[in-house]
């Protein structure tokens, strides 16, 4: 069957509520956020097609909500992401603090080797600053991850954190491709490139 991308794969954004999740992924997905702020229910989902060396990457983008009785509706999607971005809000300093119970969620719900980046958001709002850039950093390499600061709003970095996600999880697919007797080369997450066959 043809298609217009070579591998799959699903990416988790996760935080607390106002985080700004869903205006990232618009702005990433659409390149524009919406003005008026809707609260995310449940689960909703985007699509963008990455080039990663020379691969045309899908990336489903899993949007959660940032509510508690949510958060056993996010825990099912853990477990099928291959990448997951969490978000808080540096005006905001209870979404930083809660960051740690977001990673213990992750930490039990979640496949043992999915890609994490920590992202601080509303970078543009400077003088309501609570969380430091620092703090976020200190916080993301002592649970070795990746750290970034975005503003959705002002598309700032955007796509910083997306692309790094992309990048991680494509070399980790590479290094766990099986070449089949058929001829597919088989990634990790049962994801596969057709019509690929060694020199």
């Amino acid at each position: 069957m043809d298609r217009n991308y070579d591998c799959l794969v699903k990416v988790l954004l996760c935080g607390d509520s106002g985080v700004g999740k869903t205006c990232l992924i618009s702005q990433f997905t659409d390149g524009q956020v919406r003005k008026s702020h809707i609260t995310t229910i449940g689960i909703d989902f985007k699509l963008k097609t990455l080039n990663v060396d020379g691969k045309r990457l899908r990336m489903q983008i899993w949007d959660t909500a940032g509510q508690e009785r949510f958060e056993t509706l996010t825990a099912q999607y853990y477990r099928r992401a291959q990448g997951i971005m969490l978000v808080y809000d540096v005006t905001k300093e209870r979404t930083f603090t809660n960051v740690s119970k977001w990673l213990r969620n992750i930490e039990e719900n979640a496949v043992d080797n999915v890609r994490i980046v920590l992202v601080g958001n509303k970078i543009d709002l400077e003088n309501q600053r609570e969380v430091s850039e620092k703090r976020g950093k200190k916080l993301a390499d002592q649970h070795g991850v990746q750290f970034f600061e975005t503003s959705a709003w002002a598309n700032r970095h955007v796509t910083q954190p997306f692309d790094s996600l992309a990048s991680q999880i494509m070399e980790d697919m590479t290094q766990k491709v099986q070449v089949e007797r058929n001829g597919t080369i088989k990634l990790g997450y049962g994801q596969s490139i057709n019509d690929v066959r060694p020199a």
